[in-house]
């Protein structure tokens, strides 16, 4: 729009190409294209049809990065999510293991998942005072251990039924979870760079005081972010069943709260809220996807690739951290 001096004046700010190869996102991009390249040269089994037929087994924690990353967004923290995944898993199993339709299967899954973050949501809102790491902790141990009443310790409850087997087809050499989690991501990326919601979820982590005051409803959004993470977790959990058939309750989903926080983290989500994109928590999480493959194509240890994993995350962290520091320094000489 044209101001008084007759400049026109951008409602989006100007980025330079410079500046967006520059950014953090960039910098993904640009690791993400060599772990492709070094995965190549590591294995050649590291082909796009070995990575898409790999894939599917990695690529289901994906679905929990997008609610996770609204979550850390509004500064806070789902450690549950895990724990959800198996219990929704638990009910699907019984489910069909019941004789039961795939569409109901899939409803009662689903539903369980809405059910837990709606839970979350519940707690965190009922009683605000309440830190969300405390909280979701209490409710993974209640949820990893309804799971474990009904299996039993030590046992597994077998998925008996091939009626999620659409959910392991491929659309030529694409696995149809792909397809999934690139339309699920291409949804949560409007949902928060295109719409108020997102707007409100920025709001709310930068001040949440003032977020209040400024009329956000921001118990309302909370719930909704919970129960968005539930039921992420339970679309997890059914894809998840057509690679791993069977539910341990010690084992499915374990540690996949700390992978998905990780990507999120390495994807530039700030923990302290109000800062981030969903754009390079996707990258990232396909940095970490395809890099485990290529680790896994060569024999590394599993819990070698964890700690490479680890040290790309504390790397990330530390250049935030460093780059802001420098921000502030050159805003301050400016001053």
């Amino acid at each position: 729009m044209a101001g008084k001096s007759g400049r026109t004046i951008s409602a989006t700010p100007n980025r330079s190409f410079l500046k967006t190869v520059l950014s953090w996102e960039g910098a993904l991009v640009v690791i993400f294209i060599a772990v492709l390249v070094a995965g190549r040269i590591m294995s050649p089994s590291f082909t796009l049809d070995g990575v898409m037929f790999m894939m599917p087994q990695h690529l289901c924690q994906l679905f929990i990065v997008f609610p996770m990353a609204f979550v850390l967004i509004m500064g806070e923290i789902d450690i549950s999510v895990g724990s959800i995944a198996c219990l929704s898993a638990t009910t699907a199993c019984l489910a069909a293991n019941a004789g039961l339709p795939l569409p109901l299967v899939i409803i009662i899954c689903l539903a369980t998942g809405v059910a837990c973050g709606a839970l979350n949501g519940f707690v965190l809102t009922k009683w605000p005072e309440l830190p969300p790491m405390i909280v979701t902790l209490g409710t993974q141990i209640i949820f990893r251990g309804i799971a474990e009443v009904v299996i039993g310790a030590g046992s597994s409850l077998k998925y008996d039924s091939d009626n999620l087997s659409p959910f392991a087809t491929y659309l030529g050499p694409v696995p149809i979870v792909f397809i999934v989690v690139i339309v699920v991501a291409a949804l949560f990326m409007v949902l928060l760079s295109r719409t108020t919601f997102g707007r409100r979820l920025y709001a709310i982590g930068s001040n949440r005081i003032a977020a209040k005051y400024a009329g956000i409803g921001v118990n309302r959004m909370r719930f909704i972010v919970y129960a968005l993470a539930g039921l992420m977790a339970a679309l997890c959990a059914l894809f998840l069943l057509t690679q791993i058939p069977a539910v341990k309750s010690d084992e499915f989903g374990k540690g996949f709260e700390m992978n998905v926080i990780a990507m999120c983290v390495f994807g530039g989500i700030a923990t302290t809220g109000g800062k981030g994109n969903l754009f390079g928590a996707f990258i990232a999480g396909m940095t970490i996807v395809c890099l485990r493959i290529a680790l896994g194509l060569v024999n590394v240890n599993d819990n070698v690739i964890t700690i490479i994993i680890g040290v790309l995350l504390i790397v990330s962290v530390l250049i935030s951290g460093i780059s802001q520091i420098l921000a502030r320094r050159k805003l301050k000489n400016k001053t």
